[in-house]
């Protein structure tokens, strides 16, 4: 492993090559290091831009000062460019690790949830909680209570409402945030394939799983490492259901400290859902740059239907610690409950009579922690996000919309 992590220079047109190929070929282990080790180097460079701003710095005072005199400081800053260059390849091992061995991450998840169910006493509470928020960064400003005192369990606590009137919904875009969060990609569909994070792709038909939701041959049976073939076109074909648009995507994380609950993020029907029991890894972002398909390994439940741009889907996927998803609609929804649930295609699908009609913002579902939601839709190709990767959003703030 350590042997892989060696510098690589990259030029410009091979490591946009790169970037197409990633998780388009069996050597996807080979690309995600040379994409890795091309981050490493730019971080140094960035470092030696970083000193020679210094070096100008001081020398616009004025000062005579000779090069003998910097080189201390020179010595000290690209030391500094080795430990972070270091760190960096210290940490990816031991994320890959982390995904690798066979942790018991469903089990844990579950002994977690029925301790954190379980009610504190009521002078412990507050004090908890607070500690808890302070780790966390969450605002118990906004918790819909009269006091902490009031949350029997750290259950109730995750999963508390919000004080009416915080979350306003955009009344003039057609799409909203469906949660508080962080954007981590959002963009096309391109190829079948979305952006897990910037540079890492995953396959749209391993993360929905095959069509028609709701009916499946049971002798189909659709590996976690499903990768891009040429059936990839009919698939994104059948997903589309007018003329002239197109797939778009993105992706939302939920840190532990942010609001729990997730909402409708646009008027849309809700026809079907599909549920993959799988693992519970760590859906953070450091955990999502390393781990190749994350998405597609993950227990999720995708609920699937229509707006009036077409195809319309929202994904719920649970990380470590969250072994429990919860959603209004769909009572029957019991996650992580083992792989005997899923039958025999790796996945289980109930179609939702009668179909339930969503408006925009409403409530729709919960985590018992931090997580991801993950919408798919069509739309226009004059469809534009109104947010950007990397950006800090909350429920019902302008995402999308339209130009006419």
């Amino acid at each position: 492993e350590w042997h892989n992590l060696k510098l690589v220079r990259l030029r410009p047109e091979v490591a946009q090559k790169l970037r197409r190929q990633s998780f388009y070929s069996e050597s996807s282990h080979c690309t995600l290091t040379k994409l890795r080790m091309m981050r490493l180097s730019q971080c140094r460079k960035r470092t030696l831009v970083a000193s020679a701003i210094v070096v100008a710095t001081i020398c616009s005072d004025g000062a005579a000062v000779s090069g003998w005199q910097l080189l201390p400081l020179l010595a000290l800053l690209h030391l500094l460019a080795a430990v972070v260059g270091s760190w960096m390849a210290l940490r990816t091992c031991l994320i890959r690790a982390y995904c690798r061995l066979p942790l018991p991450l469903n089990f844990i998840s579950r002994a977690w949830g029925r301790c954190h169910s379980r009610p504190l006493p009521r002078l412990a509470r507050a004090p908890v909680y607070r500690l808890y928020s302070r780790l966390c960064s969450c605002d118990l400003t906004e918790a819909d209570c009269q006091g902490l005192a009031d949350f029997n369990s750290l259950a109730e606590f995750f999963s508390r409402s919000l004080r009416p009137g915080l979350r306003p919904v955009c009344p003039t875009s057609d799409l909203v945030s469906p949660a508080d969060g962080r954007v981590l990609s959002l963009g096309r569909v391109y190829a079948g394939h979305l952006e897990q994070v910037k540079g890492i792709t995953y396959s749209l038909q391993g993360f929905l799983g095959p069509q028609p939701i709701g009916e499946f041959d049971k002798n189909q049976t659709l590996p976690s490492n499903h990768k891009a073939s040429s059936s990839d076109g009919p698939y994104l074909e059948g997903l589309r259901r007018l003329p002239g648009t197109q797939l778009f995507h993105c992706t939302i994380y939920l840190a532990p400290g942010d609001y729990h609950r997730f909402h409708s993020p646009a008027d849309w029907l809700v026809l079907a859902r599909r549920h993959f029991p799988g693992r519970l890894l760590s859906v953070a972002p450091p955990v999502a740059a390393c781990v190749a398909g994350l998405f597609c390994v993950n227990e999720r439940a995708v609920f699937v239907g229509e707006w009036r741009h077409g195809f319309f889907s929202m994904t719920a996927v649970g990380a470590t610690g969250v072994g429990s998803i919860s959603v209004a609609c769909d009572p029957e929804l019991a996650t992580n409950r083992g792989a005997k649930q899923a039958g025999p295609a790796g996945f289980a699908d109930r179609r939702l009579q009668p179909n339930p009609r969503f408006g925009k913002g409403e409530p729709f579902g919960q985590f018992n922690l931090g997580s991801t939601v993950v919408l798919v839709f069509e739309a226009p190709e004059q469809f534009q996000f109104a947010a950007t990767a990397g950006q800090k959003i909350r429920v019902g703030q302008s995402f999308g919309w339209v130009h006419s």
